[in-house]
């Protein structure tokens, strides 16, 4: 493989070329599981550089691995394990950014390596919101990561992140690299001038071509989920209505570039925070609000008490960074730890996750961070749900609340503008929390497993209850989610010597039974099996297995074998 590496290292030069056990860790590692070995880390500075890498990856018959922000939860950017039948480079594409607005800003174009948080930025200065917004997991998360894994959802009009319209690379059946322009823009049709042109943004607005039969989002995501008597969920990684090329591809296509709908900003918009100890009322707030209001919700978010007090304590540290420095320093943040993380671990007296307990300790020293009316819901309830309404929907919903509420069970309060920024900050931290958690308390829990939960539409016992047997392998639980989609995210902290695969496969046959889809939105990665409809994309896209091979628990090896 030394040819291949020297031609890597001609194409992308001394810096974008990384081998060595040390200097790849931070890419060969997931950013909750997975890890496995790598020939090296190839990061080009452009789309030309990344054709030309894949390219010479693809003559020398090696694995390619995709990867973008590795922000993913089921180590779908990273290799599983060292059971590959080829050798495996991970090429990443955090240095191709850019974001392009075409038709006055109402579509935007994003290179792989554009983050959602400067898409955020980039459309606001003119009145706009993106697709997504950044959830609990999405530390620096990329927007083609998000669309290859039809993630998000968490915006109830939006729906997961979908586009039928994208400029990608396919490996054929014969081993050679295809480039497909999809994307709506006349660029040429030699590969490398197509994507010299986008890496430039030399094209005009009359170079944009409007295909009424291609879309750039889900249109119809709002009415599919306001169907609250239906028997499957509103949306999950398996639903073949998101699969096209692109979209949901897995990382087995190589994504240059994708074209999405931009959406027009709401300025009113008001929060509310509603505590309950009977999900039932929940589970009518959900219903009515659904059934009968004007205007949805912008984004309801459920935490349960599980979830409130981990993450009050061990999320605080990313709750302050975020809200002090804002999203976009995470990224930065997180390579400082990766490095620190590397050094640490070749010094033998210095102890397993270091960096996170300085930052706990340093968090635990700071001041209360959570406002006052939170915590005392915290205290009075075991069920938290954050809705934010904007327009005619803030009347709706202030009107149907306070003829809700009070209960004998529950209550609810109108946010101020900084209580509602908290809150859903707080729910922006639970995912690390569990994590964080797992890196102090290795003496007592084994692992945690991470579940993904879409329950059906119309399911009203959605609030968990473990079975005796399972409840006693565990410590504990957090479960928050997207309540309006029923999408749950659920992790479960397991007792020193547990295995958390048995575990996770006695939750997995409980879901089952339930009619319960899972993953949600966060990709099958190696934690999930992918199901027919996915594997048959999967296929389609990749007939060699050479990009992302194993991903949904599917065949490692060359041609599927």
């Amino acid at each position: 493989m030394s040819e291949l590496l020297s031609e890597l290292g001609a194409i992308v030069g001394k810096r974008g070329l990384l081998v060595g056990e040390s200097r790849t860790r931070r890419y060969r590692t997931g950013f909750r599981f997975g890890s496995g070995k790598a020939l090296a880390v190839v990061c080009p500075a452009s789309l030309v550089e990344l054709w030309r890498v894949v390219n010479a990856c693809a003559r020398a018959g090696v694995i390619v691995i995709m990867q973008a922000a590795n922000t993913g939860l089921t180590g779908g950017s990273t290799p599983d394990g060292d059971d590959y039948d080829r050798d495996v480079v991970i090429v990443s594409t955090t240095r191709i950014d850019g974001i392009h607005l075409i038709r006055d800003g109402k579509q935007v174009i994003c290179l792989p390596g554009s983050r959602l948080f400067e898409l955020e930025d980039k459309v606001a200065d003119i009145g706009r919101e993106p697709h997504s917004r950044i959830g609990s997991s999405c530390i620096g998360a990329s927007i083609v990561g998000g669309i290859c894994n039809n993630s998000g959802g968490a915006l109830i009009h939006r729906g997961p992140a979908y586009t039928q319209m994208a400029l990608y690379a396919r490996i054929k059946s014969d081993g050679t690299v295809q480039l497909v322009n999809h994307l709506g823009v006349t660029l040429g049709d030699d590969p490398e001038t197509v994507l010299s042109r986008m890496d430039a943004g030399a094209f005009s607005e009359g170079d944009v071509i409007d295909d009424p039969a291609l879309l750039a989002s889900d249109p119809h995501y709002q009415d599919h989920v306001r169907e609250i008597d239906a028997d499957t969920p509103a949306r999950f990684n398996n639903d073949p209505r998101h699969h096209f090329e692109a979209s949901g591809s897995g990382g087995h296509v190589v994504v240059f570039a994708v074209r999405l709908d931009t959406f027009e900003r709401q300025e009113r918009i008001v929060d509310f925070y509603v505590g309950t100890n009977d999900p039932a009322e929940l589970t009518a707030i959900r219903r009515h609000i659904l059934g009968h209001f004007q205007s949805l919700p912008i984004q309801g978010e459920y935490i349960h008490r599980s979830a409130f007090r981990l993450t009050a304590r061990y999320g605080k540290d990313t709750f302050l960074a975020v809200r002090h420095l804002g999203a976009k320093y995470l990224p930065k943040l997180f390579a400082l730890k990766g490095r620190f993380d590397s050094v640490a671990s070749r010094l033998s007296w210095a102890p397993r996750d270091l960096s996170d307990r300085v930052m706990q300790f340093a968090a635990d020293l700071l001041p209360q961070h959570l406002p006052a009316r939170m915590r005392d819901y915290d205290a009075r309830y075991e069920h938290h749900l954050i809705l934010k309404m904007g327009g005619a929907g803030v009347d709706e919903a202030r009107a149907f609340l306070s003829s809700f509420f009070p209960t004998g069970r529950g209550d609810f309060f109108e946010c101020t503008p900084d209580e509602g920024g908290r809150a859903f900050l707080h729910r922006f931290a639970v995912a690390g929390a569990s994590i964080r958690y797992r890196a102090l308390h290795r003496d007592t829990i084994e692992d945690f497993v991470a579940l993904d939960v879409a329950h059906r539409r119309n399911d009203a016992d959605w609030d968990e209850k473990l079975p005796a047997e399972l409840a006693d392998r565990i410590v504990g639980v957090s479960y928050c989610g997207h309540f309006f989609c029923h999408v749950f995210h659920r992790d479960y902290l397991l007792k020193k010597g547990q295995d958390p695969l048995a575990f996770e496969h006695a939750m997995l046959a409980l879901l089952d039974e339930r009619g319960a889809e899972y993953p949600a939105e966060h990709n099958v990665g190696h934690l999930y099996p992918a199901k027919p409809a996915l594997e048959r994309h999967y296929r389609e896209l990749d007939p060699t297995n050479s990009l992302n091979p194993g991903i949904g628990q599917t065949s490692k090896k060359a041609n599927w074998a």
